[in-house]
């Protein structure tokens, strides 16, 4: 019995496997991944820029350190990642260098955008509950939400990792009814893109 469930599962991974295969999921992760060097890079290089020559980072840090608690910062970052995330993390991860625990702050960071993304799935699964926004998602947008639905993953993957706001990629994916599974799975890319970009702002903010 247990043998026969080893090899069903074995079957669905490679099922799985063949299915990303033809269409084109590693290769549009491979290709997404190479795209994010350069605004990743620019957003380095900017952060130098600015700081060298227009504001000083760190001063800007410690005041916002000094004028707003820790508790004040991570509110105002949660409620950005659930509402479309308009305000870049990228901010908020300079802050938490400032801080006098800014490993475990980053963490906290990372949390929160998570569950804001899960937050912002719901919002938009609730959305669609709106007749009129319903059929028009359904008579305008009806390829479009076909083929978005295909990769819904790649979309929350691309949220994840990619300097675009994860909370309207996942307010999307409600909108489309990706399963939440997927969401809640290639959500945990959102801690490997703080993990990065943590390392990369640290070495810009002393």
């Amino acid at each position: 019995m247990k043998r026969t469930t080893k090899v069903q599962k074995k079957s669905k991974f490679k099922l799985l496997h063949q299915y990303y295969s033809y269409t084109g999921f590693y290769t549009f992760i491979g290709k997404n991944l190479k795209k994010a060097i350069l605004p990743f890079s620019i957003i380095v290089i900017g952060l130098l820029l600015f700081n060298k020559f227009i504001f000083n980072i760190n001063e800007g840090l410690h005041s916002l350190t000094e004028m707003f608690s820790t508790l004040g910062v991570l509110t105002l970052f949660f409620i950005s990642e659930s509402l479309l995330g308009l305000i870049p993390p990228e901010i908020f991860i300079a802050w938490t260098k400032k801080t006098t625990e800014p490993i475990l702050n980053l963490v906290f960071l990372a949390t929160l955008s998570y569950i804001g993304g899960i937050i912002s799935y719901f919002i938009g699964k609730a959305v669609l509950r709106i007749k009129s926004v319903k059929n028009y998602l359904e008579i305008k947008m009806a390829k479009q939400l076909k083929n978005t639905a295909k990769w819904g993953g790649f979309l929350i993957v691309v949220g994840a990792l990619l300097p675009v706001p994860f909370s309207m990629t996942c307010l999307a994916g409600g909108m489309i009814k990706y399963p939440l599974k997927g969401v809640l799975l290639f959500g945990l890319l959102r801690f490997v893109r703080f993990a990065i970009y943590g390392a990369a702002i640290f070495q810009v903010v002393s």
